[in-house]
């Protein structure tokens, strides 16, 4: 059975999260009725499931069908009838052995404050707004103190059976203007951990806890220790890395 991959990008201000649930409106649950409307019945994997809010610029989605597809044409009809708030960027038939979520190797998250006395109504959806002054510089670093495995039980959303360990690969504070940016990679991540990661980095930069009480926060592994969460709206999925053994050349997983 021909294997698919949907690179998606969408803004997720007016979705229950990635998803489908019932009775409430998801990207999945739009997605998969867009596909039946044109394959029959198909069920999508994906490489994250972002939460009610949360944007994506790079997520990946994986399925398959009984019969090949004409990729440009589903490409456009699926953007006729997902726009504007979903994108399909590119349609490609992929190995029967890639799959979104299991074949990735990184996700990719950036999350965005707009760091000025008053707020900004043309990134209101996609950032959020913090008036007081922030020390980007002491952000920075003590997002360097997660760049590796760690357990997040501070930081996480704990599911019954599931570990909170996970690996940082990166993460960087930058101001540019009056945005202040975090990126930030991971093998994966659980649920609610960038947004507790900004949290903490945004206390830091007003000066309510000091860069010492990360590692006391982490060692913590209680989720009481952190003070609120950032909201959903400032946070993209922007990438996900699947390994390519070919160095650099075209990725094993495409059908050429």
């Amino acid at each position: 059975m021909p294997t698919y991959r949907i690179d998606l990008a969408y803004d997720g201000t007016d979705f229950h999260g990635y998803g489908r649930q019932n009775n409430v409106r998801t990207v999945q649950g739009d997605l998969e009725t867009a596909l039946f409307r044109i394959t029959g019945e198909v069920k999508t994997a994906v490489a994250g499931r972002t939460d009610a809010g949360v944007h994506a610029s790079g997520q990946v989605v994986s399925f398959f069908v009984d019969a090949p597809l004409d990729t440009d044409r589903l490409q456009r009809s699926l953007n006729a009838q997902l726009g504007p708030e979903i994108a399909a960027d590119a349609i490609v038939e992929v190995d029967d052995r890639f799959h979104a979520r299991f074949s990735a190797v990184e996700r990719r998250y950036r999350y965005r404050i707009s760091n000025r006395p008053v707020h900004d109504p043309l990134t209101a959806r996609t950032a959020w707004h913090v008036p007081e002054p922030l020390d980007v510089g002491a952000m920075d670093e003590a997002v360097g103190a997660f760049i590796g495995v760690h357990d997040f039980a501070s930081f996480c959303r704990k599911a019954p059976g599931r570990t909170t360990v996970r690996e940082v690969l990166s993460a960087r504070w930058v101001r540019t203007g009056d945005v202040i940016e975090l990126s930030i990679g991971a093998v994966a991540f659980c649920h609610q951990m960038v947004r507790s990661i900004v949290t903490v980095s945004v206390d830091i930069g007003k000066g309510r806890s000091r860069l010492e009480d990360v590692p006391v926060i982490l060692a913590a592994l209680n989720r009481e220790v952190i003070r609120g969460l950032a909201p959903p709206h400032g946070l993209t999925l922007t990438a996900v890395v699947y390994d390519d053994s070919n160095g650099g050349a075209v990725p094993s997983w495409v059908v050429l």
